[in-house]
């Protein structure tokens, strides 16, 4: 049997395989981050399509801090009744989830939250108003956010939690010269850059102890001038693997600027998939801490070499598992097709229309055939 139907462990956390279904904005909480009973479906269909390990919408620690409307929360205690809700669906379905937790800083949507955004240093090309620059306090204040989130995401029965640092988000900016122009101990080297990650790596493992999972995603390059290089990159990585960091999830890109987007459009060849995997690569020969690998994955054979070849310990998904969410199942069972994904990108439009993520494509096949 393939590797990756092995059973494996990050830290306490037993997965069935190593398939991990990517964090994304699927536009199905309310407009105050409440998940919705359509949400949960989601989730338990992940799980009953068979993926090891599910990772949750990427959750707003802080009001201040949120980046798209209908985005899930978890900055108040009011929201962990519909989460525990979640995590039993998942649990009931044989699966395991993680939560993301996320802050937008400079790219969180003033629109809704009234407040102004976050910035790691004054930033170029936004309207003074909108923008304000990260304090001392606004620091203390923020790793206290995410240690309280954390504490609400064990009580809520995640399996675990993953920090949100990549894709041009508050802590990726910390992370990148492009955002971080700070004098103080938090910019200049790689060391102060990622100074504030250490810093709330450990007070989460205050408030949720040794044997709990605690995983990082973080960008293995921004792709943007003067952006997070390669070389700083693996530095970071291993500051974090040092400080006890469960599993790194590595990708690529900014969200909103780049030439290279997280997701890539027009992945019809297997020679296009994995577009993050020579940093993978960096990562596994510098680094023991087990890594997972997310980008532009879609063939099995990939998949497979990818794993057994030691370059990643998990292979990552999220626009495949949009349109199946039982790819995992139907791969198990022998139908080793790639999956459906069309890599168009289109299943995000509706979710800006108040829709939720889905596959445009498939339900335009769907009524194609029903014609």
């Amino acid at each position: 049997m393939s590797r990756l139907f092995e059973e494996s462990s990050i830290n306490t956390m037993v997965l069935k395989n190593r398939f991990v279904r990517a964090a994304t904005w699927e536009g199905l909480a309310t407009e105050k981050g409440e998940a919705t009973s359509e949400l949960i479906e989601r989730m338990a269909s992940l799980a009953k399509g068979g993926v090891g390990l599910i990772v949750s919408s990427h959750s707003y620690v802080s009001q201040e801090g949120q980046g798209t409307p209908w985005q899930l929360g978890v900055y108040d205690d009011n929201l962990i009744s519909k989460l525990e809700t979640m995590t039993s669906a998942v649990h009931e379905n044989n699966g395991k989830i993680v939560m993301q937790l996320a802050h937008a800083g400079l790219y969180a949507e003033v629109r809704l939250t009234g407040q102004a955004a976050l910035a790691v240093s004054a930033p170029d090309g936004f309207s003074e108003g909108n923008v304000r620059t990260i304090t001392q306090d606004d620091i203390q204040h923020l790793v206290s956010s995410y240690a309280q989130a954390a504490k609400r995401v064990r009580l809520a029965g995640f399996d675990g939690i993953e920090i949100h640092s990549g894709h041009g988000y508050l802590l990726s900016q910390f992370l990148s010269p492009a955002y971080n122009k700070r004098q103080d101990e938090y910019g200049g080297t790689i060391e102060n850059r990622a100074r504030i990650h250490l810093q709330l790596y450990q007070a989460i493992r205050e408030v949720v102890g040794t044997s709990y999972p605690i995983l990082i995603k973080m960008n293995g390059a921004d792709f943007i001038e003067n952006g997070l290089t390669k070389e700083d990159s693996l530095q970071a990585a291993k500051l974090f693997a040092d400080a006890g960091f469960d599993a790194i999830e590595v990708s690529g890109g900014i969200i909103r600027t780049g030439k290279l987007s997280p997701s890539r459009p027009g992945i019809t060849t297997e020679d296009k998939e994995a577009y993050f995997q020579e940093y993978a690569k960096y990562f596994k020969s510098n680094i023991k801490t087990p890594l997972i690998l997310v980008g532009g994955l879609r063939s099995f054979a990939v998949a497979d070499k990818i794993v057994s070849e030691g370059i990643a310990d998990y292979i990552s998904m999220s626009r495949p598992l949009i349109r199946e969410p039982d790819l995992i199942n139907r791969w198990k069972s022998g139908d080793l097709r790639k999956a459906e994904c069309k890599s168009d990108n289109l299943c995000f439009t509706p979710a800006f229309e108040g829709h939720g993520v889905y596959c445009v494509t498939r339900e335009l096949e769907k009524e194609k055939n029903f014609e």
